[in-house]
């Protein structure tokens, strides 16, 4: 099992990217992903021969760790040598040259993210090669035995940004007359189990009747099924919602804090392990609403209702509140809560000790334990923080755009405030799902899943449920299925309320080939949010597919699709889907409706939509593949 902290060590990393990689994207964007995954689903496998470790994927970039330099230096040479002789093959321009950067240096393993100067360094050096060719440090050139055939062009002090100081780059070659390295023992020995879902992919074809027959896992005749339209019993224990604070203050600019006040009550209230408490994307929709508290509890499934309003003036703070007994529609009590700003977390204490005491909740360790943590000192920093929050929430690129500058801001003011480091890794790594990138002016989506790793990193030093979450999104994608799971469940084991969290976990048994306990997360996620977005259709959607009920998945993909239009993977999912079920007119149309919609490095082909589908089972890779054949979709 993967640890939770931090650690650092020294290590040779390798950074590749595709020269150019936007002119091919343009002149043929299909064959040009086409191409450039099948160099470097070669690369990857001469990686694993040479010893290396492929970390990571990103489209047009691979990331790869090695113990020796020489090693890392040996598989780009001898890679970069073979396609140089194949590079007769095509007879058009698209012909993918890659860059190769090795560095020495010291990396953040943060469980089995790998992160750090030495990453960075690999990146930077790799952009100072030319196509075909191989940058390394002069750490990596020293570290290599003389023996080795290797011819070192020394390039200079390179300044690099990001370091304080120029850094020496060698451009390395094989020496003249001299052979290739020979291949190491063992090396028929590929590693395919980190590269096992990228070539599951491109093995697709080949494979497709054998392995699905084979490999094909049928739903157990008690398998459970989940049913999105049953009304469900109140829990076993004290069950709660708490509705929004209504900003009270003279200044309509303070709303932010009514609302970042109630998620903070919620949150507190869920991490007792005693206490059912609803997710706040169920009860913002009742805000500013004159409501029916008996038909509101009904519609939540929860007894108790706390209601609250919430007034600053100055330095001064006043919270109003009172918990509601919906079953009775009584008022079992009502308080105020008086107090200088700079005591909103005690009065915040007080509020959940009442709600404890009057419920007669006892506590456990654990419940104490989680209560007590402080996430940060400064109310500064905790009133910058629910600015950002709260443009975080809207989901929109120009709101987190403003949410990313309040975020740093907080950290400014609290440099060890682990919560804002992980809101900026969620909103970079939800700016890198949905290709937002040009919209906050980034050079490219893998900049923003690069600064995710970067604050995930700073995150995971004080790990809170929404760290765990980001980072089991980010360990899925990589093929890392356990470390992703065990994340996932860490998270739930943070939050036991937090819906969003069982969906993350969710997610993360899909992918790896668990689509039964898939579906049991989601219907705990759906009974603790029982407004569910459209994110909650499209895992259950692929928990269904992944157990071959299409008319299911179809069904659940239908609603996140419109919900929301814009969500490519349900349309992903769907237009396999449809294929799977013959309903080839509809896929045509699903086809036709997203072609114009996605844009980036993602084209509109089989292998470009399996790409994100990291499964840990062939089998899984196949039926997405196949459903996608058989809905008129191009290999």
């Amino acid at each position: 099992m993967a640890s939770d902290q931090l650690s650092s060590k020294l290590a040779v990393i390798l950074h590749a990217d595709v020269a150019s990689s936007t002119e091919l994207v343009q002149l043929d964007r299909e064959l040009a992903h086409q191409r450039i995954q099948e160099v470097f689903r070669d690369f990857g496998q001469r990686i694993g021969i040479f010893q290396g470790r492929v970390l990571e994927l990103r489209g047009d970039a691979l990331l790869a760790e090695f113990e020796h330099a020489s090693d890392a230096i040996a598989a780009a040479l001898s890679f970069q040598s073979d396609r140089a002789v194949d590079r007769a093959g095509p007879e058009d321009d698209l012909r993918p040259e890659i860059r190769v950067g090795v560095s020495l240096g010291e990396v953040v393993v943060a469980d089995g993210t790998v992160t750090g100067a030495g990453v960075v360094q690999a990146q930077r050096i790799e952009q100072l090669a030319e196509p075909g060719g191989v940058c390394v440090t002069a750490a990596v050139q020293e570290a290599v035995p003389r023996r080795m055939p290797f011819e070192f062009e020394n390039l200079g002090d390179q300044t690099l940004q990001g370091f304080e100081y120029p850094v020496r780059v060698f451009k390395v070659e094989l020496r003249d007359g001299e052979p290739m390295p020979s291949l190491p023992p063992g090396a028929s020995r590929v590693k395919f189990g980190h590269w096992k879902w990228v070539v599951a992919v491109a093995l697709v074809a080949a494979l497709a009747v054998i392995l699905y027959v084979g490999l094909q896992q049928p739903m157990p005749a008690d398998a459970p099924v989940l049913d999105e339209t049953a009304a469900v019993p109140l829990p076993d224990k004290p069950s709660i919602a708490v509705l929004p604070f209504t900003n009270m203050s003279s200044d309509s600019e303070q709303e932010y804090f009514a609302d970042g006040m109630t998620e903070d009550l919620i949150t507190d209230l869920s991490k007792i392990s005693g206490l059912f408490v609803i997710s706040r994307h169920s009860v913002f929709p009742y805000k500013g609403k004159t409501i029916n508290v008996r038909q509101v509890a009904q519609d939540l499934g929860v007894r108790y209702l706390l209601e609250g309003s919430v007034r600053k003036a100055g330095d001064q703070l006043r919270i109003n509140t009172q918990l509601i007994d919906a079953s009775t529609d009584r008022h079992v009590w009502a308080e105020r809560f008086d107090g200088a700003y700079g005591e909103v977390f005690q009065l915040q204490d007080q509020v959940t000790s009442k709600v404890v005491t009057t419920l007669a909740i006892k506590l456990t360790e654990g419940d104490q334990a989680l209560i007590a943590q402080i996430e940060t000192g400064s109310t500064a920093a905790y009133d910058t923080f629910l600015k950002g929050w709260e443009r975080y929430q809207r989901q929109r690129p120009e709101s987190f755009a403003k949410a990313i500058e309040y975020f740093e801001e907080a950290i400014r003011l609290d440099p060890e405030y682990s919560r804002a480091h992980a809101a900026l890794a969620a909103t970079y790594w939800q700016v890198y799902k949905r290709y937002w990138h040009y919209k906050l002016r980034l050079n490219t989506y893998h900049d923003a899943r690069f600064r995710a790793e970067q604050y995930l990193a700073q995150a995971m030093q004080k790990p809170s449920p929404l760290a765990y979450q980001v980072s089991a999104e980010i360990l899925a994608q990589q093929g890392m299925h356990d470390e992703a799971i065990h994340h996932g469940e860490r998270a739930v084991a943070l939050d036991p309320n937090d819906a969003d969290a069982y969906a993350a976990l969710a997610g993360v048994l899909n992918l790896a080939g668990r689509p039964h306990e898939a579906m049991a997360m989601m219907e705990r996620a759906m009974r603790l949010n029982p407004h569910y977005p459209a994110s909650y259709h499209y895992e259950i959607g692929l928990a269904r597919f992944g157990i071959d009920d299409f008319e299911g998945a179809a069904r659940a993909l239908e609603k996140a699709i419109a919900i929301n239009p814009a969500d490519r993977w349900s349309s992903r999912l769907m237009i396999s889907t449809l294929g799977h079920l013959g309903r080839k007119q509809d896929a045509a149309r699903e086809i036709d409706r997203v072609s114009d919609n996605w844009r980036g490095f993602d084209p509109l082909s089989v292998r470009g939509i399996a790409f994100w589908y990291p499964f840990e089972r062939e089998a899984d890779a196949i039926r997405l593949a196949e459903g996608l054949r058989k809905a008129g979709v191009p290999d």
